[in-house]
């Protein structure tokens, strides 16, 4: 057993049997395979209800690019949903945008665009044979010119009424549905690797607990007293 897994088992005796089966239903469904992108919203509660839905079907990672607006989480619309996801903040570079796209990239995601466009796929024909990160821009304007440039796909969600565009939260809803589900009826292997659940289960049980850096102190002193005597 890893010491990581140790700390895990120790600190999961502060917990309920209730919440440590919660922790572990939530992780069977958790993936890293779909993630969502935020280019530089200016409406929190938007971004906000974006991170409630992703939590809801699922997807353990979020990624905010900050370029002229930076994103701080309201917690009358999250419902306390942030604190199971890693919102990842995109804020250190000259261009964001550009640090964001090509760091996902290097991952091995596929970036699709969630804009209308001249080669692009409806949500239900979207293919899922790579990791997919969906790209949604603000409100008024959309994605920037170097979010399109730098896409490597298109998708819209097919609509038949009159008015020709969705707010940004509800599109993210209906895409990262229809996706998740997508998904998780495949043979994909779309799942957490034990190595990823470990790390977001003990930061899960950190988030529960009462002062848990006591206690991981008490954990460290005495794996080290058991160290040294032997």
């Amino acid at each position: 057993m890893s010491i990581d897994e140790e700390l895990i088992k120790h600190l999961s005796q502060f917990i309920t049997e209730n919440k440590r089966q919660k922790i572990e239903d939530a992780l069977r469904y958790r993936t890293n395979y779909l993630t969502v992108v935020l280019e530089d919203i200016y409406q929190p509660h938007n971004a906000s209800a974006v991170v409630r839905t992703c939590d809801c079907f699922g997807l353990q990672q979020i990624h905010v690019i900050e370029n002229k607006n930076s994103y701080k989480v309201n917690p009358d619309v999250t419902l306390g949903s942030s604190k199971w996801l890693d919102i990842i903040h995109h804020n250190k570079s000259v261009n964001n945008t550009r640090a964001c796209i090509e760091e996902l990239k290097d991952s091995g995601y596929r970036i699709i665009a969630t804009t209308p466009h001249k080669n692009d796929t409806n949500l239900e024909d979207l293919p899922l044979d790579k990791k997919t990160a969906l790209l949604f821009g603000t409100e008024a304007e959309g994605l920037s010119k170097e979010a399109i440039d730098m896409a490597d796909g298109f998708v819209k969600i097919p609509m038949y009424g009159f008015t020709e565009s969705l707010n940004i939260s509800v599109s993210a809803a209906i895409c990262v549905h229809q996706l998740s589900m997508k998904l998780r009826s495949s043979d994909i292997s779309w799942s957490l690797s034990d190595g990823e659940k470990n790390v977001i289960r003990l930061n899960w049980i950190r988030g529960i607990i009462n002062r848990p850096d006591l206690l991981e102190k008490d954990f460290f002193d005495n794996f080290q007293k058991g160290k040294d005597s032997q």
